[in-house]
């Protein structure tokens, strides 16, 4: 099945509805509920490790249920097509609580953000899951998958950009806009969903695999040793863009003291601009940078790139703890944007030549209970995240705005909490990952053997699907 390039980025604009509506959350759920709703830090925290929990049974099943879903229209799309309405509306009705909850943020509000968390992210389990187990089925070639992957990253930082820098210009600075950004937001995540599915396809022969039993397919998926190092390394990653994506809302605050006008180029900057152009500057660059990494990896390989990704990486966001004004911390996001654009370009590769080798030794394509099983180890990093910002926020002595201070004086201890939660932890959170990849074999000339098997296996799944129907 040669698909046409049309097709092929149509799929690839569902990159854009995931990544605007994850990274809007990731970012700014946290800060808005508790620095402009008022919920306690360490509550948050509470949601964040049941969040994680949730995630524990989510997830697995999302991805198993997936695989062994038959139906006329495919394994993956019927989830897609009958979701992504449902996910859109749960998504900004958790972004505007109603009214009574806000006017004294207790108990009755924990649970409404409790609840709306666990909806929002059950459905964009399901969806997003399914959405990415089609890329290593509609892209079996290695270099075509390399050419789609690019596609994806391209659609992904524009998702990234509308979603964590456009917030803070439309919230305005006390955030009382809110519900603007959330129906923007979800209005687009609806659009590049139904766009996607536009150019999605599924491959006919893969339907007449034989699916595993639930307990067998997670042994099989949980004794993968490749995939074992990867989930400890893909987990750190994710948690270095979470942790900095919803510290930098803190840190421009209270770090960089973003409080009033600035200029650039002789342009005057409010607040809510210095913030989406400081969120937003490592995207720009990651935009250029990301055909630079493409380049090096087709040198040296997806294992070998990202391992040098996560030392480059370590490197740049340690200078985080440097900036104490707006243009320093501008400088500073744009240096790590070079090397932000190899994180995220590189892992989705990796999981694809995994889904192949694991065909070869079950004989089923299981991308749904790969990418399942990926989802619930990442979402670990909300949980460690969320906890690291809840003990840092109580322990350094934050100090929480009022309607009468909007910009309270923080201590010293809580300012270099900041810097620490998004230089110094998730430096070494890369520092692990690099270590971690290192036991991954998956690659250079036992790669290259493997796909060579792949290819030979579905010509002949291919060929007793035509015998069968001519028959």
């Amino acid at each position: 099945m040669k698909l046409r390039k049309r097709h092929l980025i149509l799929y690839s604009s569902g990159s854009l509805a995931t990544a605007v509506s994850y990274q809007a959350f990731a970012t700014y759920i946290q800060f808005l509920y508790i620095d402009t709703f008022g919920l306690k830090a360490a509550w948050v925290g509470i949601v964040w490790s049941i969040y994680g929990l949730w995630n524990a049974v989510n997830d697995p099943l999302a991805g198993y249920f997936s695989d062994r879903t038959h139906t006329r229209w495919g394994r993956r799309i019927p989830w897609i097509a009958g979701l992504f309405i449902p996910l859109s509306i749960t998504f900004y009705l958790m972004w505007v609580p109603p009214e009574p909850l806000l006017e004294t943020p207790g108990v009755p509000l924990l649970l409404y953000f409790l609840f709306f968390v666990l909806a929002f992210d059950l459905l964009w389990t399901l969806v997003v899951m399914n959405w990415t187990a089609l890329f290593p089925e509609m892209v079996p070639d290695e270099k075509e998958r390399a050419g789609v992957s690019a596609w994806r990253q391209v659609f992904s930082l524009i998702g990234l950009l509308i979603g964590v820098a456009l917030p803070p210009i439309l919230a305005g600075e006390d955030w009382s806009s809110a519900s603007t950004v959330a129906l923007l937001i979800a209005v687009v995540t609806a659009v590049f969903f139904g766009l996607s599915l536009l150019g999605s396809r599924e491959r006919p022969e893969f339907q007449e695999d034989e699916p595993l039993g639930f307990r067998d397919s997670i042994r099989a998926t949980m004794t993968n040793k490749n995939f074992l190092y990867f989930l400890g390394a893909n987990l750190m990653i994710q948690f270095v863009f979470l942790a900095l994506t919803s510290t930098i809302p803190f840190y421009a605050k209270y770090v960089l003291n973003i409080q009033s006008d600035a200029s650039l180029f002789g342009i005057t900057l409010d607040v809510g601009l210095q913030n989406s152009l400081l969120l937003g500057v490592a995207i720009l660059v990651a935009l250029p940078a990301m055909s630079v990494w493409t380049a090096v990896s087709r040198r040296n390989g997806s294992w070998r790139t990202l391992r040098i990704c996560c030392l480059t990486s370590a490197g740049s966001l340690l200078l985080f703890f440097l900036p104490s004004s707006f243009y320093s911390g501008v400088a500073t996001t744009a240096f790590f944007g070079l090397s932000f654009a190899g994180l995220l370009m590189l892992t989705d590769l990796l999981i694809a030549d995994m889904v192949d080798a694991d065909e070869l030794q079950t004989g089923a394509r299981r991308e749904g209970l790969y990418f399942g099983m990926n989802g619930f180890i990442i979402r670990f990093a909300f949980t460690i995240q969320g906890l690291i910002t809840a003990v840092m926020l109580t322990m350094t002595g934050y100090v929480a705005p009022t309607d009468a201070i909007l910009y309270p004086a923080q201590p010293a201890a809580a300012v270099f909490g900041f810097r620490s939660m998004i230089a110094g932890i998730p430096a070494l959170a890369l520092i692990i990952a690099f270590f971690l990849l290192s036991r991954y074999t998956l690659h250079g000339k036992r790669l290259e053997e493997m796909q060579a098997d792949v290819t030979a296996l579905h010509a002949k799944k291919r060929e007793t699907l035509e015998t069968a129907t001519a028959s």
